[in-house]
């Protein structure tokens, strides 16, 4: 969290991600009059939310003693909606880094920052592979990002978002132990592969071959050991009950989205993870079940394909605003 601009009170990551989404609709000269509704319904929902139009606003107004090139080209970042991952970061760190400037906190300390300066990272939709010098391999889901720290005594990555399946590398002459911390806590490999994933307030881990062991951050006593075959989700002070791991555990790594009579609801979550913009589900038919297989790669055709199954529709406002909800 980060301190607005002459006020004491922080803005949260979620108010300042809403705010920033808000400004590249609307000056991608896309939005439509209901478009403009929403997003004032969106400022009088919550204080916080017209504090950080305002901080917005505010912002603009002192890129103006800018050079004209200057300020249109730092704004401008927002008005392509098919530009690159790394310049859609970058209209998201302009948010922050006017906040900073504001009130005079640094950005690097900031949550958005060191995810955009983390060592690996990867876009909407992108997925990376990075060999470590130990041998260990990393495959980044979307909008992921790990720092790696190796020393003497350990080697270490630090996922600041997203999720990641990682091999560990089986080098006989390297006994520095193997940890991925996240928000929660630490987890330790004790050779093996196995997937990471930050949520909100915990983290999902999910062996598949060895063992892993969990250490919630404000329980560090006894790690909780995970087998291959076993996955769970832990919050700092607690490990919830094992399950089994299930296909869709690694199924992105084939670049696939499995349902397995899954709510439409949580399905257009999970595929909103992979598709740059704004993906939302209406209430009325979020409870409606359905299974199979879908490629990753076009999320277009995830969306066109849902009527074949569902009683749905598809509403698009923008080419990256579309509402999954009743057909009429």
């Amino acid at each position: 969290m980060l301190t607005a601009p002459n006020n004491a009170h922080p803005f949260s990551d979620t108010t300042a991600d809403e705010a920033s989404e808000w400004l590249t609709l609307l000056m991608s000269g896309e939005a439509t009059d209901e478009d403009r509704q929403r997003w004032q319904q969106w400022r009088r929902r919550n204080p916080d939310n017209e504090r950080a139009w305002q901080h917005i606003e505010n912002f603009a107004a002192r890129l103006k003693g800018l050079h004209p090139a200057a300020a249109h080209s730092a704004l401008s970042l927002a008005a392509d909606r098919t530009v690159a991952p790394g310049r859609r970061r970058a209209m998201r760190a302009l948010f922050w880094l006017g906040t900073a400037g504001a009130t005079g906190v640094l950005a690097s300390r900031t949550q958005t920052w060191r995810q955009t300066v983390a060592d690996y990272r990867t876009g909407t939709g992108e997925q990376r592979s990075v060999s470590l010098d130990d041998g260990t391999r990393i495959t980044l889901n979307t909008a992921s990002a790990i720092d790696v720290r190796f020393d003497g005594e350990r080697r270490l990555v630090r996922l600041l978002a997203g999720e990641v399946m990682i091999v560990t590398g089986h080098a006989r002459s390297d006994s520095r132990p193997f940890v991925v911390d996240t928000a929660e806590g630490r987890i330790r490999a004790l050779g093996t592969r196995f997937s990471v994933r930050q949520q909100s307030g915990r983290t999902r881990v999910a062996v598949l071959e060895s063992a892993v062991e969990i250490t919630p951050s404000a329980t560090p006593g006894a790690p909780r050991l995970l087998h291959a075959g076993e996955r769970t989700t832990f919050t700092a002070a607690d490990i919830n009950a094992l399950a089994v791991v299930d296909d869709q555990t690694s199924a992105w790594t084939l670049g696939q989205l499995i349902a397995d009579d899954m709510r439409l609801g949580d399905f257009i979550e999970e595929l909103g993870r992979y598709r740059p913009g704004i993906v939302r589900c209406d209430p009325a038919v979020a409870s409606l079940r359905f299974s199979g297989v879908f490629p990753l790669a076009d999320t277009d055709r995830i969306l066109a394909m849902l009527p074949s199954v569902l009683p749905v529709q598809v509403r698009t406002r923008t080419k990256l605003w579309a509402t999954v909800e009743s057909a009429k």
